[in-house]
């Protein structure tokens, strides 16, 4: 994790990279394993990132802060990658990207995310409002692909309080 405007983290998933891409790739359950992402709603008749280009609006949370954005599926490769943007005023913000890579029977997990462009509302919460955004974020990407990792190797469930 280098800065508040691009970053990545990794798991190892002692599963196939195409059953963990099932399981990220079914983005209604984002809440299952988000600290900040708790809710998804697919736009336009799309129900899944099968197709880039596919929209969804993703409902988020930090601290006491809500709001929601609405993504565009930018790449979908079975086993390989899933990729989106979150946009506003038709300009694409920040891409949100999943990399599956096999390793030692089971898949190297790579979140990652990087700004492209920030409108000076957004600027003023990600500086202000979310003063500790670096550390949190990387501790909430940490704790998504922990969540992925225990669903995928069929360790458990999501943790109390997400659904």
């Amino acid at each position: 994790m280098s800065s508040a405007r691009k970053g990545e983290v990794r798991v190892h998933v002692d599963a196939s990279p195409d059953v963990v891409w099932a399981l990220v790739a079914d983005l209604d359950r984002m809440g299952e394993w988000s600290p900040e992402c708790y809710r998804v709603e697919w736009l336009d008749g799309a129900a899944s990132p099968a197709t880039p280009g596919a929209r969804f609006k993703g409902w988020n949370r930090y601290g006491l802060l809500r709001w929601s954005v609405t993504c565009e599926v930018k790449t979908a490769e079975p086993g390989r990658t899933l990729s989106w943007a979150t946009l506003q005023r038709g300009r694409e913000m920040t891409r949100w990207q999943y990399d599956f890579a096999p390793a030692d029977g089971g898949t190297e997990l790579t979140e990652s995310f990087d700004v492209k462009w920030l409108s000076p509302v957004a600027r003023l919460a990600e500086d202000w409002l979310m003063r500790d955004r670096d550390r949190r974020r990387a501790d909430a990407m940490r704790a998504t692909l922990a969540r992925i990792k225990t669903i995928a190797e069929g360790t458990g469930s999501a943790p109390p309080g997400h659904t």
